[in-house]
């Protein structure tokens, strides 16, 4: 960490807020193709108002924001996502800030300065922490997995390829997660990112970004909660593969930004 920052995020903690996070299945699972969903989007709001996923088949990414689940689609289109929809991976949270800050008009932040100026305000690597980003931006650059038949290939392949998009000049809201290195294949380590624009037509999975000013809300999340597949794959897979860390990066699209 390069510092504490004000120490808001750090009083957060000591007040025992204890906000909680809420997963279904692992990432390390999604590496290994085990794509069915069995929990539905109805059943996945019971547990928080914001957060990111997937949905079955890599049919798309996830966004939770403000109490709706988004699908966005490989094209880049966004749409509210049926209740029934099922995901084999998501993690939300009920969101509530512990600390805010101010991007300046005007000014050029892309995804490793803003998530660098982020890094300076927590109190350290080891908790969970909850990101949300409104603002405007001069660029969005993402790309949205598309949908797998079976037999489905691990995340890295599927992902493998995919078209990148970039938009220009927009209002939108960037939604993630930013979680400790020790979570493994449990979580994505580091920033996982989606985006959806203010008129809830476009989004996507982030890769980079330039910001032109908004409003960083983080949230400390001191509490998982781990929900696992009831499945003969899930009871039976390889999901600790000594070199998913580096699939992880690769599928997730990471640059520099993990760390």
């Amino acid at each position: 960490m390069t510092g504490v920052g004000d120490g808001t995020l750090l009083d957060a903690v000591n007040r025992h807020r204890q906000h909680t996070a809420f997963q279904t299945s692992t990432i390390g699972a999604l590496l290994g193709g085990l794509d069915d969903g069995d929990l539905t989007v109805t059943e996945l709001l019971r547990h928080g108002d914001f957060g990111v996923g997937t949905f079955s088949a890599l049919d798309g990414e996830m966004v939770v924001l403000d109490g709706r689940c988004y699908q966005l689609r490989s094209d880049g289109r966004a749409a509210v996502a049926p209740p029934e929809a099922t995901t084999p991976y998501a993690i939300v949270t009920s969101f509530a800030a512990d600390s805010t800050f101010g991007l300046p008009s005007g000014t050029a932040l892309n995804r490793d300065q803003l998530t660098e100026m982020i890094e300076s305000r927590l109190p350290g690597d080891n908790y969970f922490y909850a990101i949300r980003v409104d603002g405007q931006a001069t660029s969005i650059t993402s790309r949205t997995v598309r949908r797998q038949t079976k037999p489905y290939p691990g995340l890295l392949e599927a992902s493998s390829g995919q078209r990148e998009q970039t938009y220009t000049e927009l209002a939108a809201t960037i939604v993630g997660f930013r979680s400790p290195d020790y979570t493994g294949t449990i979580a994505v380590p580091g920033y996982h990112l989606h985006f959806v624009d203010d008129a809830r037509r476009r989004g996507g999975h982030v890769l980079d970004f330039v910001m032109s000013g908004g409003q960083v809300h983080v949230s400390v999340i001191e509490q998982l909660r781990l929900r696992l597949p009831s499945s003969s794959e899930f009871a039976t897979g390889e999901l600790n593969r000594p070199r998913d860390s580096a699939a992880i990066a690769a599928a997730e699209g990471a640059r520099s930004d993990s760390r």
